[in-house]
């Protein structure tokens, strides 16, 4: 009979795609349609613009707030004057384009992603990914998992890379 070693082997795959948001609740906001030929920010103009701006679109979205014209000429006050319409509008809303919106709201995800579950666990996070998962989400995972796992690996069960084992103290 053939023994399944990796089946009994008490690991746990974690797979960060878990964290990935759907993609098609993102959607970009350019800051660039509010701007006088598309490069100065006039503040009545923008304000006026901003107010009659349809917000409602945003509804169950997470917006990514960029600029696409790099010279554009931008106050700071313009970023939480835009928050301010969006507060109320959307689920989420971040500064970049949509992936950095992505990657910032799986971040987010692995920040509130109750880690006691693992408890002295050996986990492998899974190494192959469909979806884009940046260098920063595997150490943020690492972050939140190493106060609690007894080992943590990477890869697939058949195959891994071992990143952490616990030091067994002394009694």
């Amino acid at each position: 009979m053939i023994e399944n070693k990796v089946a009994n082997s008490g690991l746990v795959q974690l797979d960060l795609e878990s964290f990935y948001p759907n993609p098609n609740d993102f959607v970009a906001f350019d800051i660039k349609d509010f701007l006088f030929q598309g490069l100065l920010l006039k503040e009545k103009d923008f304000r006026e613009s901003l107010k009659n701006h349809d917000w409602d679109q945003y509804e169950n979205c997470i917006v990514a707030i960029h600029c696409s014209e790099e010279d554009a000429i931008i106050q700071k006050w313009a970023y939480m004057l835009i928050a301010s319409y969006l507060e109320n509008h959307c689920k989420n809303y971040f500064f970049g384009t949509i992936q950095e919106a992505i990657d910032k709201q799986i971040f987010e995800n692995i920040d509130q992603f109750d880690s006691s579950a693992y408890q002295d666990a050996m986990i492998v996070l899974k190494g192959c990914s469909d979806k884009p998962i940046s260098d920063e989400a595997y150490l943020k995972i690492s972050q939140k998992l190493l106060p609690v796992v007894k080992t943590l690996m990477f890869g697939e069960p058949c195959s891994t890379v071992p990143i952490y084992k616990r030091k067994k103290i002394a009694k």
